[in-house]
């Protein structure tokens, strides 16, 4: 239990206004709950914000990641080289296709997959895609990864689950690849409850899509092709029509706590702060430092004082039991080393001033002992 009587200060506080409220009772009453007007109003504005031709509301984050490697062509015998450091959706989804993930390493600043580790991955192996994740709100290094992937013949699949808004040389995540997805879980930078959605410049990715997360059908029992039930529903899009108008704004305060955050944080030759490298818009979906020693009893520090904490992710995808046991070993030193050694801290637009020092101090008060 905390030994502070102060707030508590969690790591993720979904913002739900009056007006998200308003919309969801205005669907309650019209009796026209699923895949109606405002999803369609939902996916016009989201294309729009994204900067892509086209958008498909699905389910959740997980199914829109299916269908959007679905629709682009992934599917049985193909190899997809992705990251070892991410949730698990990101094989998951690889693997309901019939495909194969091949795990590779990551940057060890920006823990996002690491251009020349996926290179040497292609060198083993042959691939048909790239599926990159943007982790933590950071894009990728998309320049490095559009010309691998040009050069070996492979399209790119974002998965941008963590990145809404985020942006690389201006270009917002989920307008670079041949599709991309978006996640609206609860702790995301904005919110549907839960939902996803996929983006796409190609009219006939998006068509595919649309067909997959409705059942496979243009027309009611007309089935046109392989389809399941993952549409998103006009109470979710309803909230994420009004979260989407705010989400800049809230990005804008993410940022600023994570600069306040950086700055309190520098100077500790055991803590490193996330970076933002030159030319990279970084949304904090999270705010991830990573903890040479100590990690875990900082965690239980900061949890005793009332600031919540997250490890994002506690073991890399390839050494979970079920992918260790299916492929066996892959070689990626930087996401296990990462997975020991992160920690994310609380920087959601509900954080105030005074709880960012109050997570400044009590970090600095802590002792992290001897390596």
């Amino acid at each position: 239990m905390p030994t502070t009587s102060r707030r508590l200060i969690p790591i993720a506080q979904p913002l739900i206004s009056d007006e998200d409220k308003r919309r969801v009772l205005e669907v309650l009453d019209s009796g026209h709950f699923v895949a109606g007007p405002r999803v369609a109003d939902f996916e016009r504005a989201f294309t729009a914000y994204v900067g892509a031709s086209h958008a498909v509301a699905a389910s959740s984050g997980t199914t829109a990641l299916m269908a959007a490697l679905r629709a682009a062509g992934i599917g049985p015998g193909d190899r997809v080289v992705t990251t070892a450091f991410s949730y698990g959706a990101t094989a998951a989804t690889i693997l309901s296709c019939g495909a194969e993930p091949v795990f590779a390493d990551i940057d060890p600043r920006t823990y996002n997959l690491d251009p020349d580790s996926a290179a040497e991955a292609l060198g083993r192996t042959s691939g048909r895609a790239l599926l990159l994740v943007h982790l933590y709100g950071l894009p990728c290094a998309m320049d490095r990864f559009e010309a691998l992937a040009g050069a070996h013949g492979l399209m790119v699949i974002e998965d941008a689950a963590q990145a809404h808004g985020a942006a690389f040389r201006g270009r917002r995540a989920g307008a670079f690849g041949r599709a991309a997805a978006f996640s609206f879980y609860p702790s995301k930078n904005m919110t549907t409850g839960e939902g996803g959605m996929l983006t796409t410049a190609d009219p006939d990715v998006a068509d595919r899509a649309r067909l997959f997360v409705r059942g496979g059908e243009r027309q009611q029992y007309l089935y046109e092709a392989e389809g399941y039930n993952y549409r998103m529903t006009e109470m979710a899009a309803a909230i994420g029509i009004g979260q989407l108008s705010r989400l800049d704004g809230w990005n804008d305060r993410r940022r600023r706590n994570a600069t306040r955050l950086s700055e309190g944080l520098t100077g500790l030759d055991w803590l490193t702060p996330p970076v933002e490298p030159d030319g990279y818009t970084h949304v904090f979906h999270q705010y991830t430092v990573r903890v040479a020693r100590g990690r875990d009893r900082l965690r239980r520090h900061l949890e005793e004082e009332g600031i919540g904490t997250r490890v994002y992710y506690p073991a890399p995808i390839h050494m979970t039991p079920f992918y260790r046991a299916r492929f066996g070993e892959s070689r990626c030193p930087e996401a296990v080393r990462a997975a020991e050694q992160v920690l994310s801290l609380p920087v959601h637009p509900a954080v105030t001033d005074a709880d960012l020092d109050r997570i400044v101090e009590t970090v600095r008060r802590f002792d992290p002992g001897q390596s």
